[in-house]
C-alpha cells in the first residue's frame, strides 16, 4: 500500500474517532496488521488493550470459599517413625455455618509386595477396593507381562489398529 498524504489523514482521523485497528482497515482497504505498522510509526497514540483492561478490573471476593478436599493424614505402620505434621494452611473467615462432617481419607503406605511385583492399580484410588497386581514384574520393567501388553503399546502397532 502506498501511503499518500490524503490516506495518512484519513487514517488519522479514523484514529481520532476511535475506531478499532480492524475496522479502520476494512474502511481503508487494507490489512489490521499495515494499519497497526503506519499507526506506530506515525507515533500515533496507543489504545488501552481490552485484554488489560480486562485483567485491572477487580475480582469478586470468593464469599466463604472451602477448600475442596480435607487435609490429607498418612496412617505408618507401628514400626515406622512418626513424622512431623506440616502447620496447616492459614483458614479465612468464613460464615458460621455447620459444617458437613467429612472423615479424611487415610493413605496407607504404598501396597506392593516388594520391588519384584507388578504395580498395576486395580480399583478406584481411596477406596477400601483398591490394590495393586502382585504377579511377578518383568525385569527391568515395573508390570507383570500381561500389564506391560497394556501399558507399553509400539508406535506400529497403532498404526495397524487403525487401518
Amino acid at each position: 500500500m502506498d501511503w499518500t498524504r490524503e490516506a495518512i489523514d484519513r487514517l488519522r482521523a479514523l484514529w481520532a474517532e476511535g475506531h478499532s485497528t480492524a475496522e479502520i482497515g476494512r474502511r481503508m482497504g487494507v490489512s489490521k496488521n499495515a494499519v497497526v505498522g503506519k499507526a506506530h510509526r506515525l507515533q500515533l497514540p496507543a489504545r488501552p488493550s481490552p485484554i488489560r483492561r480486562d485483567l485491572q478490573a477487580p475480582r469478586p471476593p470468593s464469599a466463604g470459599r472451602k477448600p475442596t478436599l480435607p487435609p490429607l493424614r498418612v496412617a505408618l505402620p507401628a514400626a515406622a517413625s512418626p513424622v512431623a505434621e506440616a502447620a496447616p494452611a492459614p483458614r479465612r473467615e468464613a460464615p458460621a455455618a455447620p459444617a458437613p462432617s467429612l472423615a479424611a481419607p487415610v493413605l496407607r503406605p504404598f501396597p506392593r509386595g516388594g520391588v519384584k511385583t507388578c504395580c498395576w492399580p486395580i480399583g478406584e484410588p481411596g477406596t477400601e477396593g483398591f490394590r495393586f497386581c502382585t504377579a511377578e514384574a518383568m525385569s527391568p520393567k515395573p508390570y507383570c507381562p500381561e500389564h506391560a501388553a497394556l501399558a507399553y503399546v509400539r508406535v506400529k502397532d497403532r498404526r495397524e489398529d487403525a487401518a
